[in-house]
């Protein structure tokens, strides 16, 4: 018998922070499914998702900002537990009654947290009546709204945490969702299950088995076309279609031109033959670099391939014969970085999977990973039996290698890239770093520079590399690799590629900058 695992969720309020995803991610580590909204989400909806508690997050305003996000008072009105976070509690605050003001002193980085109230958030930390924190913020609580306590300070703020037990509504100046705050997971965890009573029932097997129920009611005896590319997103899609509907999955692995080296003749072997899934390959690289002729803009290369995907499934479609669905690895990250959650912030960049979507399409798309992370996908292809080679490939971009080669796309500046990439996954491959990386790849840049190569002067192409660690894709720091290491991957690209005479090492982290680079 499935177990409702919506029923159990908890709703974020994205105020800008760059920390709202990993609340999430937080949450749903402590087994308790949630969802980011934007701040100004209308309470309707709020209602019709019909949340155990909510949290709001933090951000980079100030209540008093002309600008300054803000949300209806009347959330505070559902009769639910509300946790605000930094710039969540200040708002909250300065809504019921309270007041912020600017401090001359700011409070960030790792602060000693005195906790005067050992019950609710608190509960279980008698035996430390201070722990360390990170604190990030300017403003600060002067004066508490009615009905709070405050039952925390620090050093700088005489007013760090505040509850109102009897409306259940309680914030926290600091962040509890990052590794700096060492005991934020058991604060987290008192807001959710003593707070809010909910009951840890998100679990990927769990998923799973509520996952193949929606997908046998939402498809009865249809056919559905899967979108494979042998990465993990595609690969999971595909494992839990097959499992639920069988035969009535076809996959279609389309030959863009765009792929990393070897992988078409890859893909066709583990899925055609190994795992015996009805596999359709479609050779389109012509068709596709005939379209990105020409293109450099970022945004408009993801638009016209994905168009061109959808053209192609269609048509495939069609041939087949009865099939109503597309089905795709669209992941939550996907979803919120495409369609700007993310309260004041702005889309970021369209995802293939989403923003490269034709307004109007004839066949209906299935994505029954859009709900979940990266790492979330990772375990659920472990429970459906895939293996680890492919559950745990690194991420690659659905417009593939288009959005590793800035500027415009030619054959020729295809394989350059594909040389260097292949260089840098099996020198990455022979080392400890792969199963702990994120990603690692080489970006080809839009610039020649000088060289000397034979005693001769050259005039060639520069290979950045990209090796970042992430939980899942919404931060990222770069990676330190050894300096043998980096020099080895620039001697042989240098030495083994044709067209390049420089290698460059990317060390920016996200944010600011994106994983990608376009």
């Amino acid at each position: 018998m499935s177990v409702d695992i919506h029923k159990e969720k908890i709703l974020v309020l994205d105020f800008g922070s760059q920390y709202t995803q990993l609340i999430a991610r937080r949450v749903r580590e402590c087994r308790v499914y949630c969802e980011i909204q934007p701040f100004n989400i209308r309470l309707e909806k709020i209602e019709r998702f019909n949340p155990k508690g909510i949290i709001l997050s933090g951000g980079p305003s100030s209540v008093y900002s002309e600008k300054a996000p803000n949300c209806s008072l009347d959330i505070f009105k559902l009769d639910i537990p509300i946790l605000g976070i930094c710039y969540g509690m200040q708002f909250m605050a300065h809504l019921l009654g309270g007041q912020v003001k600017g401090s001359s002193r700011g409070e960030y980085g790792q602060t000693k947290l005195r906790i005067d109230d050992f019950t609710d958030l608190f509960a279980g930390f008698e035996n430390n009546t201070s722990i360390d924190v990170w604190m990030s913020h300017g403003d600060k609580i002067q004066t508490m709204p009615p009905g709070f306590t405050s039952i925390a300070h620090s050093e700088n703020s005489p007013i760090a945490a505040i509850k109102d037990k009897e409306s259940r509504v309680f914030g926290i100046q600091f962040h509890p969702e990052v590794a700096h705050t060492p005991r934020g997971m058991e604060i987290l965890k008192n807001f959710l299950y003593h707070i809010c009573k909910c009951l840890p029932n998100w679990t990927m097997e769990s998923f799973i088995e509520n996952s193949i129920d929606e997908i046998r009611r939402e498809i009865k005896n249809k056919k559905v076309i899967c979108a494979l590319s042998g990465g993990v997103d595609s690969s999971v899609v595909a494992a839990l279609l097959h499992r639920a509907i069988g035969d009535q999955l076809v996959c279609v692995f389309v030959n863009n031109g765009l792929l990393r080296k070897n992988e078409a003749e890859e893909v066709r072997a583990v899925f055609g033959r190994n795992y015996k899934m009805n596999l359709h390959y479609i050779d389109a690289e012509n068709s596709f670099l005939q379209k990105l002729k020409g293109v450099t803009d970022p945004e408009l290369k993801r638009k016209i391939i994905g168009n061109e995907f959808i053209y192609l499934f269609e048509k495939e479609a069609e041939d087949i014969g009865e099939v109503e669905y597309l089905a795709q690895g669209t992941l939550y990250p996907d979803v919120i970085e495409s369609v700007s959650f993310k309260g004041p912030s702005a889309t970021i960049k369209s995802h293939h999977n989403v923003g490269g979507l034709p307004e109007k399409m004839n066949l209906k798309l299935i994505e029954p990973l859009r709900e979940l992370f990266k790492d979330e996908v990772r375990i659920a292809g472990s429970e459906l039996g895939l293996p680890d080679e492919i559950i745990n490939r690194q991420p690659f971009p659905g417009p593939g290698l288009a959005v590793r080669i800035l500027g415009e796309i030619t054959k020729e500046r295809l394989s350059i890239l594909r040389e260097a990439d292949a260089i840098v996954s099996k020198e990455i491959r022979k080392t400890a770093f792969y199963s702990r990386i994120w990603q690692s790849f080489a970006v080809l840049l839009p610039v020649k520079t000088v060289g000397v190569m034979g005693d001769e002067r050259t005039y060639e192409n520069v290979i950045a590399l990209r090796v970042v660690q992430s939980l899942d894709g919404m931060t990222a720091d770069w990676v330190k690799l050894p300096y043998e290491l980096l020099g080895r991957l620039a001697n042989r690209i240098i030495n083994e590629v044709k067209g390049v005479n420089r290698v460059v090492y990317d060390i920016s982290s996200k944010p600011p900058s994106t994983i990608e680079w376009e």
